[in-house]
């Protein structure tokens, strides 16, 4: 068994490993992290700008610039508010949805080959843990 690298290291450098593999991933597609954040927000949802905000940690000025970026690339658009006409709704395109599908399979891929030293178990065991932490912090 590899050294153990103690909860702050292994989880820092687990992060660096991800990270990494996800801007790869970004740069091959001339995205930014934020963009590719942008888009995987996207996927299931039709957020509003101050609700994009939200969910991607950025002031409303930023959001305005990323999404505005987005949709001279074809990525996204702004469509009214089916709730509140005076409203907008941030959506993927066709193209768009079809570049974050992409860009998530071969995420998927890339972030099989960093578990692939561990079982079939430890990997549902390191999933089911990622997932509870995530839902139980308190950020």
């Amino acid at each position: 068994m590899s050294q153990d690298l103690g909860i702050v290291d292994g989880l820092a450098q687990l992060t660096f490993l991800v990270q990494g593999a996800l801007a790869k991933r970004a740069a091959a597609h001339d995205l930014s992290m934020t963009q590719v954040r942008l888009l995987g927000v996207l996927r299931d949802r039709r957020p509003g700008v101050n609700q994009l905000a939200a969910l991607l940690e950025l002031d409303k000025s930023s959001i305005t610039g990323l999404v505005d970026r987005a949709s001279a690339r074809g990525l996204v658009t702004r469509v009214p508010s089916e709730r509140d006409r005076r409203a907008v709704e941030v959506v993927l395109t066709d193209r768009g949805r079809a570049l974050a599908e992409e860009v998530e399979r071969d995420f998927g891929a890339d972030v099989a080959v960093l578990v692939s030293g561990l079982t079939d178990p430890e990997q549902r065991r390191l999933s089911a843990l990622a997932s509870r932490v995530i839902e139980t912090s308190p950020a």
